[in-house]
C-alpha cells in the first residue's frame, strides 16, 4: 500500500491487462493503416514502409527494426522496463500477424483509416506508457527524455514521427502521405493530451517511475 507521499502501484493483474489490451489496440491500428497504405511515425511507420516496398508482412519488420534499441535500453531505463517493452514488441508482432487472419477488411476510406488507426494506436501506447512499458525504438527514447528532462512524450514523439513521414515521400502517393500525417498527429495528440508530467503518478513494479 502506498503512503501519502508515495505514488500508488499498479497491481500485477492491471499490468497484464494493460499489456494485452495495449498491444491489441496497436496491432489492430497497424492493420487498419496497412489496409489503406498509410504510415504512422516511429519504427512502426518504418516497418509499414518496408512492408509496402517489399511485400513482406509488417509483423516481421516491426520485430527486427526494434531489436537494436534494446541494446542500450537496460542501461538507461532498467531491466524491468526493458523486459516489459521487449514482451510488448513481441506481442504486437504476433498479434498483427494473427489479426490479419482473424479479420478481413475489403475496403476502407483513408480518412476513417487515419482517424481509427491513429486513435487506436495512440490509445494502446497510452495504456502501455502508464504501465511502464513501451514499444521499443522511439518509445524508449521519448520516455527516457520525459523521465530525465520532463519533456512531454507526445510532443517529442510527434517530431520524430513527422520526420519518418517526410522521409517516406518517395514511396507514398501525395494523398496517402497527407493522410499519414493526420494519422501520426492523432497518435501523438492522444499522448500529449493524456500523458502529461504530474497528472498521473501510479507506478508499476520496480520499473521506471513515470510522471504523466
Amino acid at each position: 500500500m502506498s503512503t501519502p507521499n508515495e505514488p500508488a502501484r499498479h497491481g500485477s493483474h492491471e499490468d497484464v491487462f494493460a499489456l494485452v489490451m495495449g498491444t491489441l489496440f496497436v496491432a489492430f491500428g497497424m492493420l487498419i493503416c496497412a489496409k489503406a497504405e498509410l504510415l504512422t511515425g516511429g519504427l512502426a511507420g518504418v516497418a509499414l514502409l518496408l512492408q509496402y516496398v517489399t511485400g513482406t508482412g509488417f509483423w516481421i519488420f516491426f520485430a527486427l527494426v526494434n531489436l537494436p534499441f534494446f541494446v542500450f535500453a537496460p542501461k538507461v531505463l532498467g531491466w524491468p522496463f526493458t523486459l516489459r517493452s521487449l514482451l510488448a514488441v513481441a506481442m504486437v508482432s504476433l498479434l498483427a500477424r494473427a489479426i490479419s487472419s482473424w479479420i478481413v477488411i475489403s475496403d476502407i476510406h483513408p480518412l476513417f483509416a487515419a482517424i481509427m488507426g491513429g486513435g487506436l494506436t495512440g490509445t494502446g501506447l497510452l495504456m502501455l506508457f502508464r504501465h511502464g512499458t513501451a514499444l521499443g525504438g522511439f518509445n524508449i527514447l521519448v520516455l527516457y527524455l520525459q523521465n530525465r528532462f520532463g519533456l512531454r512524450a507526445g510532443y517529442v514523439q510527434m517530431a520524430l514521427d513527422l520526420s519518418v513521414l517526410l522521409a517516406s515521400a518517395f514511396v507514398l502517393t501525395p494523398a496517402n502521405l497527407a493522410w499519414s500525417v493526420l494519422t501520426g498527429v492523432l497518435v501523438n495528440l492522444v499522448l500529449a493530451f493524456n500523458h502529461r508530467p504530474g497528472r498521473y503518478q501510479a507506478t508499476t513494479g520496480a520499473g521506471v517511475r513515470r510522471s504523466t
